[in-house]
């Protein structure tokens, strides 16, 4: 009896194994969602489109992004941690809600480790360090120098958690303290830094790079260890003046925990291949974004040392989890 048992139990285990692969050999076979935790409009959303166009191109199934904005990202992250484990739910995800958040707030309504497979990174970014002209300064060494001189009066914006955490670890190595101001987006930020509200922030390429253009804002420096190609007259900040700063924001991919795994190899690829397709291309360009990919077990790697990171930084900050 037990021997019949164990002979059935392996037919069942061999034919479940059996399924799965064969599902994943046909998926997808019908219409997948990529949830976007922010709104239309948005960095992600505009990623998560061109990826969506070129796998609809590449897999011959249509691809529809639901924005869930709000809530800190809180919403869309935990819609799609609730999803069906069936691959056919895709989480267009950030360093907010995989490696900020947990740090930042003292509940989560999702886990970003235990309620997702990863699938694969998108890329990374970086930001720009920005400055009234009427500052006086015209290099990230006499900023320095001047918020050093006034401890305390000098103020930084952000409305992001990308743009806070870079001002954040931007005072920590630089030695100085500068006031935080924080805001509901970076838009606003940067509309009072042209006013002279605020004396600097450090803010995505997209929302700054054309006030600079314009006249109504100095740029600094960069906040990754390579000069962007959107600006390549402008030092990273590490060669400005504060030796080895480098704080990228990143794109990726989950999909809800259980997803099996053939079907998470599936997922990587058709990910993969999107990201490095000429349909992306516009939106990496555009925003100065590093097509930048992973095998699964590459991202789960990337995330764990980007929480690490990121929590280092809110902690020495002082910055207390709401």
């Amino acid at each position: 009896m037990r021997r019949n048992l164990l002979t059935l139990a392996a037919a069942m285990a061999a034919a479940a194994l059996f399924s799965t692969a064969s599902q994943a050999q046909s998926f997808p076979d019908k219409t997948v969602t990529f949830i976007v935790p922010f709104a239309a409009g948005s960095a992600t959303d505009l990623l998560a489109r061109a990826l969506a166009q070129a796998v609809t191109l590449d897999a011959k199934v249509s691809v529809v992004v639901d924005n869930k904005p709000g809530g800190n990202a809180f919403i869309g992250a935990q819609a799609a941690a609730r999803a069906k484990p069936d691959g056919y739910t895709v989480l267009i995800a950030t360093n907010t809600t995989h490696a900020a958040n947990e740090h930042l707030f003292k509940k989560l309504p999702y886990d970003p480790v235990k309620d997702f497979e990863p699938l694969t990174l998108l890329g990374r970014g970086g930001q720009i360090m920005l400055v009234n002209p009427s500052l006086g300064v015209n290099t990230v060494a006499e900023f320095v120098k001047l918020a050093k001189s006034k401890p305390g009066k000098l103020s930084f914006g952000s409305g992001s958690s990308s743009s806070r955490i870079a001002g954040e670890l931007f005072k920590q190595m630089a030695g100085a303290y500068i006031v935080a101001i924080p805001y509901r987006s970076n838009p606003p930020a940067v509309t009072d830094l042209i006013g002279g509200q605020i004396d600097v922030m450090i803010t995505d390429m997209a929302t700054g790079l054309p006030q600079v253009k314009g006249g109504k804002l100095k740029a600094l420096g960069v906040s990754t260890l390579q000069r962007s190609p959107l600006a390549p007259d402008v030092p990273t900040i590490s060669e400005a003046g504060v030796k080895g700063y480098e704080m990228t924001y990143w794109f990726a991919a989950y999909a809800p925990a259980g997803t099996p795994a053939p079907v998470v190899a599936r997922l990587n690829e058709l990910l993969v291949k999107a990201a490095k397709s000429s349909t992306a291309a516009s939106f990496y360009q555009s925003t100065g974004t590093e097509i930048t990919t992973t095998t699964p077990e590459g991202l789960r790697k990337v995330q764990a040392d980007e929480s690490v990171k990121w929590g280092k930084i809110i902690q020495a900050a002082g910055i207390a989890p709401e």
